[in-house]
């Protein structure tokens, strides 16, 4: 395990900031003494994020998938705090519901926010990371470890993710850039919740076996992604019992496949006319700032 770096006089960049895991980690990071960029799609919830922090903060209202903007994002932090130590690739969005009959542009939409826009924002910002000799940490998901019915845009978003951070690191260690990964359970945030608002997901999330039925509490989980922070590890988890999954995850879509359809013919019935769409406030966020753009 890697010694903690002290985060004082750093600055971290954490998209995806105006609420939930993004928001908690950058209020965790600024109190363990680094100033904080926020980026995200809600100018007026990054406002006040940022207004409440501890140190330096400001805030930048741009999308993860437009490289230009994030390109400007990039040079406009370093030229606001002079460098940048810490990215946090956190922006995502996520959308329940069979493939068969989901929306087509809900399901495109979260591999683009999630995958492309983590790429775009690791693109835009390496340049600034290795004049710092810096740290990437990409937030997956348990979703990335094992697969999940009703969740397949989810799922493969962030086992895109995971795959696409464990090519970086290896791309750019020799500039002295470190990549970690994050893996997160169900955390009590508002996209977990706006899943939990559609009874079939919710049902489905409580029969999973024990310890991944739980929603896990936001506070404890962010204290360990800023100490991973703080560490530079190739791999923080948000829960300590998913580091046990790794070794049996060649294994788990295997589990799934056994048990799945039962689930699905239990579910079924109630799936017809249902209508899932793209879950919580950063998910009706993302779609309002679509709808404006076109």
């Amino acid at each position: 395990m890697r010694p903690r770096t002290s985060l004082r006089g750093q600055v971290a960049v954490v998209t995806g900031a105006a609420r939930g895991v993004g928001e908690a980690l950058a209020r965790a990071l600024s109190a363990r003494g680094a100033d904080v960029a926020l980026v995200g799609l809600e100018p007026d919830e990054l406002r006040r994020v940022a207004r409440t922090l501890y140190g330096e903060a400001a805030y930048w209202h741009a999308d993860v998938t437009d490289h230009e903007a994030m390109a400007g994002v990039a040079a406009e932090v370093k030229a606001r705090f002079g460098k940048v130590d810490v990215v946090v690739a956190n922006a995502g969005v996520a959308a329940g519901g069979p493939l068969d009959g989901s929306d087509p542009a809900d399901w495109r939409r979260v591999i683009e926010v999630n995958l492309i826009g983590s790429a775009v924002t690791g693109r835009a910002f390496l340049p600034v990371l290795t004049e710092s000799r810096g740290y990437l940490l990409q937030i997956a998901s348990l979703a990335a470890i094992t697969p999940a019915p009703m969740m397949s845009a989810y799922c493969a978003s962030k086992a895109g993710v995971e795959a696409y951070a464990h090519s970086l690191r290896a791309e750019v260690a020799h500039k002295g850039v470190r990549v970690g990964v994050a893996y997160l359970s169900w955390t009590d945030t508002d996209m977990v919740r706006g899943a939990d608002e559609f009874e079939v997901m919710r049902e489905l999330r409580q029969r999973l076996p024990w310890p991944a039925n739980r929603t896990y509490p936001l506070g404890p989980t962010v204290d360990r992604l800023a100490t991973g922070v703080e560490r530079r590890s190739a791999h923080v988890y948000g829960q300590g019992w998913l580091r046990a999954l790794q070794p049996l995850r060649a294994a788990l879509p295997a589990l799934v496949a056994l048990g799945g359809p039962r689930e699905m013919r239990r579910a079924e019935p109630r799936l017809a006319g249902a209508r899932f769409g793209l879950v919580g406030a950063g998910g009706e966020a993302d779609a309002k700032a679509r709808t404006e753009r076109h």
